[in-house]
C-alpha cells in the first residue's frame, strides 16, 4: 500500500503506480550493486593470487584491516549518535566469528586444492541461503526462483568446464582436504550473509558495519597471534608486496559497506547468485589486460549466469506485485468495513439525539424485552 501522504498528493492510482515503479527501480540497482561487489571479489581474487605467488599466505592478515577500517569508519558514526544498540551485542560477536573463519577457510583451501574446484564448490553457499532463508527469515520461493538459480549454476558450471578444456590444471597438494576446507566456508558464508541479512533489516546497517567491524578485528588478531604470527613476522615487504595487499583491504572495504544495501533490496540469495559472475569477469580481465585466450564456452556460461539472474529477479518482482495486491485489498477491505461501522455510529448519534425525554427507541437487533 503506498505512504498516505503520496496518496494525497498524486491519487491512490498514481500512487499505486509510483510505488510499483520503485520497486522494480530498486531491483535494478540491486543487480547493478550486485555486479559491482563481484567485481570487488575479482579484484580481491587477483591480489590473493599475487600474494600467493610471491610466497605470501597470511588469509587473516589481509581481511584484519578490512575490519579495522570498518571498525573505525562506521564506529565514529555509531558513536556521534549517542544512543543503544538495536541489537544484542553477542549477535555481532556471533556474526564476527564467523564471517572471519569464512574468509579464513575459504582462501587457505587455495593452497590445497585447484582453482577449478574451489569455483565450482564455492556455488554450495546458494543452496545453504535459500534453505537458511526459508527457515529463518520465512523466505518464500517459487518454482521461477529456482529454476533462475538452476540456469545459473549451470552457467557458472559451464565456466569451469571452458576453465578445464582450455588448460589442465593440477589437483593440488591436497584436493580432498581443500575441498573440505572449501564446503565448510562456503556454508559460513551463507550464515553470514543470512545473519547479516537479518541484522541489516531489523536494525541499522551503520550499526552493524560497526560492530562487525570490531569484533572481526578483535577475532582477527587473535587469530593472528596464533595461527599467522610466524609467517607475518619472516614476510619481506617491498612495493609490489604491499600494493596488492592494501588493495586487496581496500576493495574488501568497500565491498562490506556495499552488500547491506544489497541485502535489503534483494537478500541474501541475489547477492550470492551476482558473486558467481566474479569469476567470469576474471577471464573477461585475463583477455582484455592480458590477451589471453579463452574456450568459446565461456561466452554461452556468462549468458547463461545473465538470464538466470534475470528469472530470479523477474520471478521476485512478481511474487513482490502479487503480495502488494494481496496486502492492498485487504487494507482496502479492512477500511471498508471500518467506514461501515463508522457510518453505523454516526446514524445511531443523529437518532439519539432526536430523542425527547420519555421516549422509548426500539432496535430490531435488541435483545432486551420490557415487562
Amino acid at each position: 500500500m503506498p505512504e498516505k501522504w503520496l496518496i494525497r498528493l498524486v491519487g491512490e492510482g498514481r500512487a499505486t503506480w509510483i510505488e510499483r515503479f520503485l520497486t522494480e527501480k530498486r531491483m535494478l540497482v540491486g543487480l547493478i550493486l550486485g555486479q559491482f561487489v563481484s567485481l570487488l571479489i575479482t579484484s580481491t581474487g587477483f591480489s590473493s593470487s599475487d600474494l600467493a605467488r610471491r610466497g605470501i599466505n597470511i588469509p587473516t592478515s589481509q581481511s584484519f584491516l578490512n575490519y579495522v577500517l570498518l571498525a573505525i569508519v562506521y564506529g565514529i558514526i555509531v558513536i556521534k549518535r549517542k544512543r543503544w544498540l538495536k541489537m544484542p551485542w553477542y549477535y555481532y560477536l556471533l556474526l564476527g566469528i564467523i564471517d572471519v573463519e569464512a574468509n579464513y577457510l575459504v582462501v587457505k583451501a587455495y593452497q590445497y586444492t585447484s582453482l577449478t574446484s574451489v569455483m565450482l564448490l564455492d556455488c554450495w553457499s546458494i543452496p545453504c541461503v535459500i534453505l537458511l532463508t526459508w527457515i529463518l527469515l520465512k523466505t518464500k520461493y517459487g518454482l521461477k526462483k529456482f529454476i533462475g538459480v538452476g540456469v545459473c549454476v549451470a552457467g557458472l558450471v559451464l565456466d569451469v568446464f571452458s576453465d578445464v578444456h582450455a588448460t589442465d590444471r593440477a589437483k593440488g597438494p591436497n584436493p580432498l582436504k581443500g575441498d573440505l576446507l572449501v564446503f565448510a566456508g562456503a556454508t559460513l558464508y551463507a550464515c553470514s550473509n543470512v545473519g547479516e541479512e537479518y541484522l541489516v533489516k531489523k536494525g541499522d546497517r551503520t550499526e552493524v558495519m560497526a560492530m562487525l567491524g570490531i569484533f572481526g578485528a578483535i577475532i582477527s588478531a587473535i587469530q593472528i597471534s596464533i595461527v599467522e604470527r610466524t609467517a607475518l613476522q619472516s614476510t619481506q615487504w617491498t612495493a609490489g608486496a604491499a600494493f596488492p595487499f592494501f588493495g586487496f583491504s581496500l576493495a574488501m572495504f568497500v565491498f562490506y559497506s556495499t552488500v547491506p544495501y544489497i541485502l535489503k533490496i534483494c537478500g541474501a540469495t541475489v547477492l550470492n547468485l551476482s558473486l558467481l559472475t566474479s569469476d567470469m569477469w576474471a577471464v573477461l580481465i585475463r583477455i582484455f589486460a592480458y590477451h589471453e585466450k579463452v574456450d568459446w564456452i565461456y561466452f554461452i556460461a556468462f549468458a547463461g549466469v545473465a538470464i538466470g539472474l534475470g528469472i530470479y529477479s523477474w520471478a521476485s518482482d512478481k511474487e513482490e506485485k502479487r503480495a502488494q495486491v494481496a496486502v492492498d485489498n485487504d487494507e482496502k477491505t479492512a477500511t471498508d468495513e471500518e467506514a461501515q461501522v463508522e457510518s453505523s455510529d454516526q446514524a445511531f448519534q443523529r437518532d439519539g439525539d432526536k430523542l425527547k425525554p420519555g421516549d422509548v427507541k426500539h432496535f430490531p437487533s435488541t435483545s432486551v424485552v420490557s415487562k
